[in-house]
């Protein structure tokens, strides 16, 4: 498929989980990704509800933590960046240590300079 480019951010919030994710799927749907885009089809935007402090959340709209959030090293890296120290709450191994065990193939890490198609020194 594309390349695309995954980042990660930690929030504050009083949403509920369940509110969470579909305020998030209106933003993916203003930003222009269809609400019925397939699994692994390109895309304009994808954002995922990782983790909700240390809750655990079972529905049949939402899966918290994210069910393959220790299988995805281009997830784990970026978020390792930002969250290191969280324990993942099923797991109970830190972001940190996820990241590691997962490794990095296939993760090129981007500067601000890398943007727009460029390839800066940030990568790796």
């Amino acid at each position: 498929g594309p390349p695309y480019y995954n980042a990660a951010c930690r929030i504050e919030t009083q949403l509920e989980p369940l509110d969470l994710l579909r305020f998030l799927q209106a933003v993916e749907r203003q930003i222009g990704r269809p609400p019925t885009a397939k699994r692994w089809a390109p895309r304009l935007i994808d954002l995922d509800l990782l983790l909700y402090e240390s809750d655990i959340v079972e529905t049949v709209d939402l899966t918290v933590p994210h069910p393959r959030l220790a299988e995805r090293p281009f997830v784990l890296v970026p978020l390792a960046e930002i969250a290191a120290e969280i324990v993942h709450p099923v797991l109970k191994r830190t972001i940190a240590e996820l990241a590691q065990a997962a490794g990095d193939a296939g993760v090129r890490r981007i500067t601000a300079g890398d943007w727009g198609g460029r390839r800066g020194g940030g990568a790796r």
